[in-house]
């Protein structure tokens, strides 16, 4: 399968670079650019894109409000931020926002284009201890009203073993290593954590545990 991908930047040379390294892939193809947010949304909607490579500082509408619109509006295309700093209130933003996911503007060929293969999949390119420092940083930037009753309803859908699951997910451990801690198989963490999204509503396991923050299931480290 060819995974579709739209570049989203203001400079034209970053995203002349980013179109050589990923034309080089066979199963990678580039159907368009665009230079700022607004057209990032139009063309998401035109193209209908697998994966959207979003920058976020971009004059007018930025990437993080881009990358909003792209999710609420119902679009399966995937979001990839690209940010300069890995701790920055730019990438949280972008996962607060619904991307899948942030990459360092330097990233290295090869991991952008496992980043794409991974995202393509339905699976977040953020690692689960990153997101915990993410969210244990900037965890007061959450909405309030969505930290108080407006979503804890959607916790009654969720199964004791599934709210253990949530909160091993939300506290930064891989799937191996809540298989370990809860003494089960690996496969059934992943079966877990495919029901909690389902029933939650939210793409990946990252938006899982920007919900457990918000609820209060997990609190930020202090």
């Amino acid at each position: 399968m060819t995974i579709r991908v739209l570049l989203v930047d203001d400079q034209a040379l970053l995203r002349k670079g980013f179109r050589m390294i990923l034309e080089e892939e066979a199963d990678i193809e580039v159907v368009g650019e665009a230079s700022d947010g607004d057209e990032a949304v139009a063309m998401t909607r035109q193209l209908e894109p697998d994966v959207v490579l979003m920058d976020v500082r971009m004059p007018g509408t930025d990437g993080i409000e881009a990358t909003a619109q792209i999710v609420s509006g119902g679009f399966a295309s995937r979001v990839l931020i690209l940010t300069t700093f890995d701790l920055d209130e730019y990438a949280f933003a972008g996962l607060r926002a619904g991307a899948s996911g942030f990459l360092l503007k330097d990233v290295p060929p090869a991991e952008l284009i496992g980043a794409i293969h991974v995202v393509a999949r339905g699976d977040a390119v953020v690692s689960p201890r990153v997101t915990r420092r993410l969210l244990d940083t900037f965890a007061e930037q959450l909405p309030a009203a969505e930290s108080g009753g407006e979503r804890r309803g959607e916790l009654g859908e969720l199964t004791e073993r599934e709210r253990e699951v949530l909160v091993e997910v939300a506290e930064g451990f891989s799937n191996a290593e809540i298989a370990d801690h809860l003494f089960v198989s690996e496969a059934t963490v992943k079966s877990h954590v495919g029901k909690i999204l389902t029933k939650l509503g939210v793409r990946d396991r990252v938006q899982a545990a920007v919900f457990a923050f918000q609820v209060g299931l997990v609190k930020p480290a202090r």
